[in-house]
């Protein structure tokens, strides 16, 4: 059994993804093995709002340098989630705007 916690990670702060907060959508961290219904039932439960749709990326890794030490970023799970019109709104990112 997975815990909303263990699927959702964490919120994506950048301004695109505050951009599409006008359109009811939300940007998140996820596990790697979630899928959509999962994420879908986990942001239900853990912000108390009606989600329409999951869309969701999965980020590759990208090679980096740090002066002659070489390797790469972690890959990781990008989920954009969307409410519905008469949805309530995610009060964590109200204080954000």
């Amino acid at each position: 059994m997975k815990f909303a916690q263990d699927i959702i990670l964490k919120p994506i702060i950048t301004e695109k993804s505050m951009d599409m907060i006008a359109d009811k959508k939300y940007t998140f961290k996820v596990a790697k093995n979630a899928t959509k219904p999962e994420i879908a039932s986990a942001a239900e439960k853990l912000f108390g709002v009606e989600v329409k749709s999951v869309n969701t990326v999965n980020v590759k890794r990208k090679p980096k340098r740090l002066r002659y030490a070489e390797g790469y970023t972690a890959s990781w799970k990008k989920a954009v989630v969307q409410l519905t019109e008469k949805s309530k709104t995610i009060e964590f990112f109200e204080g954000m705007n």
